[in-house]
């Protein structure tokens, strides 16, 4: 049995004073609703209606039932309006993990406007570079930098490609050299980040096909791109690191991007969620949000 189907006739038919009215006003036939208030009253083993062929009254049990399903019908109401209320407009806390120099890099000079457009959400951002579960850490969406996305039981949606940037400062390129193909990034000092896929092997690829891959032995290995763009804008040595953490140093002058005929495999950012069935309000407006400022900011 529908128990609030079931309560949606019944207080139809108190209301309206009548099976027929009732029937009338809910679409369906006189007799539905007479089989369905006795199906009603069977489960709850109590008589709600007094009924003759000129009138139809409520029992003091029935009286008191209609008061109850009228309310319990009322809060339902409310609850699905509520639902749909915050599926238009967002609310509450979401909760961001990206790591941690693109939360630097990006996130911090987009969020002030993300904000402005969603005034109810409040942000939880959670700027680390380990993986999380996603369930078991209550991330609503995570940010994360990958060639492909990994085989798990989250949704990904790819948001952008990042491009790596091989470069080095112009006071350590006048010390060393300029590297002219990648078999002499041998004979230099290179600074890699740790959680790198390509681990102590860098391969590049050329616009003819060509593959060339050095394994190095680098000066620094870090956790944080950030602090590897710092040493190395200080002539520290040569890194290779994705352009939204160059693009700034380039500008400036205090990196040189080099071998710029030869590419490393490219990243994507990738947005990760629970659910594509049930895809919260504040999670969907965020990443429109961020694949909107991608596209808008491009490659550095």
């Amino acid at each position: 049995m529908d128990i609030l189907h079931s309560m949606t006739v019944f207080v139809a038919v108190v209301e309206q004073a009548s099976l027929v009215r009732a029937a009338e006003s809910l679409g369906t036939s006189g007799a539905a609703v007479s089989r369905q208030v006795a199906a009603l009253e069977d489960h709850l083993g109590v008589r709600l209606l007094h009924r003759t062929t000129r009138r139809l009254s409520v029992t003091d049990a029935g009286q008191d039932y209609f008061n109850r399903a009228k309310q319990i019908l009322s809060d339902v109401a409310e609850a699905e309006a509520a639902a749909g209320e915050s599926a238009a407009s967002p609310a509450g806390i979401l909760r961001i993990s990206a790591p941690l120099s693109y939360g630097i890099n990006r996130l911090s000079r987009w969020l002030p406007q993300f904000m402005a457009e969603h005034p109810r959400l409040r942000l939880d951002l959670d700027l680390t570079d380990r993986h999380v579960d996603l369930a078991t850490d209550g991330i609503d969406v995570a940010v994360r930098i990958a060639t492909r996305p990994a085989r798990t039981n989250v949704i990904a949606r790819r948001i952008a490609p990042v491009r790596r940037v091989l470069c080095a400062a112009p006071d350590y390129l006048a010390r060393k050299g300029m590297p002219a193909t990648p078999a002499d990034l041998a004979g230099h000092d290179t600074l890699s980040y740790s959680y790198s896929a390509m681990g102590d092997q860098w391969s590049f690829r050329n616009a003819l096909g060509a593959i060339a891959e050095i394994r190095l032995r680098p000066q620094v290995l870090c956790s944080n791109g950030d602090m590897l763009c710092e040493l190395a804008s200080r002539g520290a040595g040569i890194i290779n690191e994705p352009d939204f953490m160059v693009a700034s140093h380039i500008e400036t002058g205090c990196l040189t991007p080099i071998l710029t005929d030869w590419h490393s495999e490219s990243f994507n950012v990738y947005a990760l969620y629970l659910s594509r069935k049930f895809l919260s309000a504040k999670v969907r407006v965020f990443i429109d949000y961020l694949q909107k400022m991608e596209s808008a900011t491009g490659p550095a």
